[in-house]
């Protein structure tokens, strides 16, 4: 791969990058990962989603366990170059608790709590915040 994807990219201080993982076709956003510049590498070489975990320290390959993988469609630089949208066909939920989006609560200012978004949110994770 050449240098040129990588070299339009503002790194943050800690040499990452945000990518907001949007499904292609329904546009819902699905989640907010990191990358450094060796998940995108290998984001654009695999044509799937790489990401920088930065609780763990290392890559990962948003699927390699789950099997829930993200082909990518596209890939958006911002106007700033410090932020990056990834357009993917999913093949399963992107949340690790099983949610189709990692945004599936949303405020209600009636109640003053956070609520799942039913549609969004599997059946066990209602019946949780619900408790």
């Amino acid at each position: 791969m050449n240098e040129e994807p990588l070299t339009a990219i503002k790194w943050d201080e800690y040499h990452l990058l945000p990518a907001i993982v949007q499904d292609a076709a329904s546009k819902e956003v699905l989640t907010l990962a990191y990358m450094n510049a060796e998940s995108l590498r290998l984001t654009i070489e695999t044509g799937e989603t790489w990401f920088w975990s930065r609780s763990r320290q290392k890559l990962w390959h948003k699927g390699a366990t789950s099997g829930n993988t993200q082909e990518v469609i596209a890939l958006h630089l911002d106007c700033d170059g410090d932020a990056l949208v990834v357009l993917v066909k999913p093949a399963g939920p992107a949340c690790h608790t099983g949610a189709r989006s990692c945004f599936y609560r949303r405020w209600n200012a009636g109640t003053g709590h956070w609520e799942p978004i039913p549609g969004v949110a599997t059946a066990e994770q209602l019946q949780e915040e619900s408790v």
